[in-house]
Order: C-alpha cells, then structure tokens, then sequence
C-alpha cells in the first residue's frame, strides 16, 4: 500500500530533517533523528533516503547523517550579493580575532547563519554553521536583527525584559550574549541594515579572549560599513 501521509506533511518533514542536521554540532544517527522529530525510525530512514538520492544529506561509514554537498550549493544562491561582499570581510575578521565570524540572517521567527568562516590559525574555534538557526529573540545576532524591527514585528513570545536589553543595546551600537544559544559560547553582533533588504547581522562567537566587547563590535562595524557601501554604492 502506497504512503498514505499527505505530500506536505512528507515534505515538512523533510525540511525539518535538513534544519536539524543544520542545527547539530557532530552527525546524527538516524534513530537521533526520529528522536527529533517524533517518528518512527522507519519513517525517518525513508526521508533521509529521498534526501540522499538527492545529495542533501550523507552518511559516513558509521552511518551517521550530515547535510550533503549539494546543500552548500544551494546556499550559496541565497542573497549571492551579500554573501560576496560579505565573505571577505567575515575571512579578514575571522583571522584577525582569531574567533568564527558570520553572517545572519531573520527567516521568519528565526536567526539564520547564512555564510560563516573560521579562523585560519587559531588553536580552536567554535564551529557555527551555515543553514544553523536558532530563535531571532535569543542570541547577539538575533538581537542585533531585533534593533532594526518596529516591536510590533517581533515574535509574540518576546520576552518584555528583551525589550530593555534591546534598547540599551541600541545607545551601545552592539549587541552581546553568553550561554543563551550554545552553552560557554560567547558572541557580539552589529546590525546590518541594507536598503531594500530585510535586516542581517554580522558577528562572532568564541569561548573566550582578552579582548573585550567593545573592541570586538568596533570591529565588527568597520566591516558592516565596508559590506554596506559596496551594495548601496
């Protein structure tokens, strides 16, 4: 008898796989994936499956699943502007903190990774990968998205304290998190507000450094003023 779940449900689904994996630190295996997403294993085998036919995912030789090449393909067709003005200044930024820096994005109530590199020569970096998303109303880039939204665009659940760290936040020109979307993790963020395009962050994770915020966010604005004047001219 043919699958009986409706095609949406199916394709859900399946989004939902690419967005977990995104969000996973290691490959999962797939009994971790059904966990996640609240199905049977067979099901999630079937998905993951149709998803490696079509080179989204991969297996390693243990069988645990990763996003696949294919998907770094698709990525990088979002926003191709932005992410190529972009790009250098995250490398010069990444190997002059020593720290992963990245661009972010608002997908709905979320905070998107949209291009991120690592530093060339540090000893270890935080990993934070493209596809990664988290909520837009935690984290310093989330928050950094948040300064350039009217309140009334913000998710419903925003918490009134966020509020007030979002408007101190705004006479600072930065934005600061620790603990709240990676455990130990740190990160600063500016705005980066381009005409005609919904608001994006640029900003950097570690664990930790002997510089201190502002330092970095000082930083951080000299490039979102170099990607800024190269789109708007």
């Amino acid at each position: 008898m043919a699958d009986t779940v409706p095609a949406s449900q199916t394709l859900s689904r399946g989004i939902r796989i690419l967005e977990v994996l995104a969000d996973a630190r290691d490959p999962l295996t797939i009994d971790e994936v059904a966990a996640r997403l609240g199905v049977h294993r067979s099901i999630a085998y079937r998905l993951l499956r149709t998803l490696e036919d079509h080179r989204l995912v991969g297996r390693d030789a243990a069988g645990a699943v990763s996003l696949g090449p294919r998907m770094a393909a698709l990525a990088a067709g979002v926003a191709q502007d932005l992410q190529a003005e972009a790009l250098p200044e995250l490398t010069a930024i990444a190997n002059e903190l020593g720290m992963t820096a990245f661009l972010a994005v608002i997908d709905g109530d979320d905070c998107i990774t949209l291009a991120s590199i690592e530093p060339r020569h540090a000893v270890a970096s935080v990993a934070q990968r493209p596809g990664a998303r988290h909520p837009v109303t935690v984290g310093a880039p989330g928050k950094a998205i948040l300064l350039q939204l009217p309140v009334g665009e913000w998710p419903a659940d925003a918490a009134a304290a966020l509020r007030d760290e979002v408007d101190a936040a705004r006479d600072l020109g930065y934005t600061t998190s620790h603990d709240e979307v990676i455990p130990t993790v740190q990160s600063v963020a500016v705005p980066l507000a381009l005409r005609g395009q919904r608001p994006a962050a640029i900003a950097v994770v570690h664990v930790a450094t002997a510089l201190d915020d502002a330092e970095i966010a000082a930083r951080l604005q000299r490039s979102a003023s170099v990607i800024r004047e190269s789109l708007e001219g």
